[in-house]
């Protein structure tokens, strides 16, 4: 078996290249990233990419056709990964996240590919009241983040040929990771209770969110670049997380503040509706994955971040404005001079045209050029 991840290094990268050289011993796994957050490290101690091969750097809206050639799988991570990069960056966000996407995903077919795995999301319900939502209901996405994964999906079903389609619309994501991200409604609450004895609930604490832990998008991942046609049918879009993770965001910050004994949580009762509030089915995942279900409970998701933030001495009050904040560290890219205002590297030499590789060594945390 033979691996490519796109967009290894960023938030779940890790993880995913973690578990499936776990997994898969013996498998050949390289990386593509054009390393916006590779140097995003959050207490890691050694670096997360030592168990590739390859890690090969290059913007993955220039990827080129013959890159994809002699692969098992292709795994698609990269992304703009949320709804205020998507807003800010709604240009780069349809170039990246659909027409890249799509451009791989058919390329990746005429290459002989036998597996795609596109990492789209459960935002694309949108306004979702009432009951979950399963993935025969009709998407309602509210942002361009979420416009762009709706995009994908209708476009990688038109494709035709072998090749076995896996879109997995994950829950919001949540947990530990070699490079965290506090963006995240979860991870934001226990930065907030370690570092001010506070949680903010910036909503009336009512919207509901589905949660997935990193290690368990790593399973699921790892469950799509080996499923079979025949188990849910070529081309699959399925809602990947689990039904005991709907979670209302009151709950989240309170079930926080249990966790982190002092914790005061604050919740504002006149916010305007939010309506970003969703509960997901995820029925048909666990049909068709019983071996891949997620393991982490939202208690063990919450006792890792506390433990990777206290490893990294993080006492940070102004989190928000920090390079944690994914949207500040492209932000920081362009104010310095490094990125374009659509997310091209300005150097030559990481010009989003030129690939580069370097040859991992398998002592852990040393890099050959």
């Amino acid at each position: 078996m033979k691996i490519l991840i796109i967009g290894n290094m960023g938030y779940v990268g890790p993880a995913v290249v973690r578990e499936l050289a776990a997994c898969h011993p013996s498998a050949i796994l390289h990386g593509y990233d054009t390393a916006y957050f590779a140097h995003c490290l959050t207490g890691a101690h050694t670096l997360p990419e030592r168990y590739l091969e390859r890690q090969f750097f290059g913007d993955s809206r220039s990827i080129s056709a013959e890159r994809l050639e002699g692969y098992t799988a292709v795994i698609q991570l990269a992304a703009i990964s949320n709804d205020p990069m998507g807003s800010r960056f709604a240009t780069a966000t349809a170039e990246i996240n659909h027409h890249a996407s799509v451009f791989i995903a058919r390329a990746a077919a005429q290459a002989g590919v036998r597996h795609f795995v596109f990492a789209s999301s459960c935002s694309i319900y949108g306004v979702a009241l009432g009951a979950p939502r399963c993935e025969t209901d009709v998407v309602a996405p509210i942002t361009d983040y979420a416009k762009s994964k709706v995009h994908t999906e209708e476009a990688l079903a038109t494709l035709e040929g072998d090749m076995v389609i896996t879109s997995l619309r994950f829950a919001t994501a949540c947990g530990m990771s070699d490079r965290l991200r506090l963006d995240l409604v979860l991870n934001d609450f226990v930065a907030g209770a370690l570092s001010q004895g506070e949680i903010s609930v910036l909503s009336d604490g009512t919207p509901w969110r589905p949660l997935i832990d990193v290690t368990d998008m790593a399973r699921a991942i790892d469950w799509a670049i080996q499923r079979q046609a025949k188990n849910g049918g070529r081309v699959l879009s399925v809602n990947t997380g689990s039904n005991e993770r709907n979670h209302q965001v009151r709950d989240l910050a309170f079930a926080v503040a249990d966790a982190v004994p002092g914790t005061t949580v604050e919740i504002n009762t006149d916010a305007p509706v939010d309506s970003r509030s969703y509960r997901v089915d995820f029925d048909l995942f666990a049909r068709l994955a019983p071996q891949h279900q997620p393991q982490m409970t939202l208690s063990q998701s919450i006792d890792g971040l506390i433990d990777g933030l206290k490893r990294m001495n993080f006492t940070d009050t102004r989190f928000r404005a920090s390079p944690l904040m994914r949207l500040h560290v492209l932000q920081r890219h362009i104010d310095e001079g490094r990125l374009t205002g659509d997310l091209h590297w300005r150097n030559p030499q990481a010009d989003h045209r030129y690939d580069r590789d370097l040859v991992l060594s398998p002592i852990p945390g040393v890099v050959h050029s």
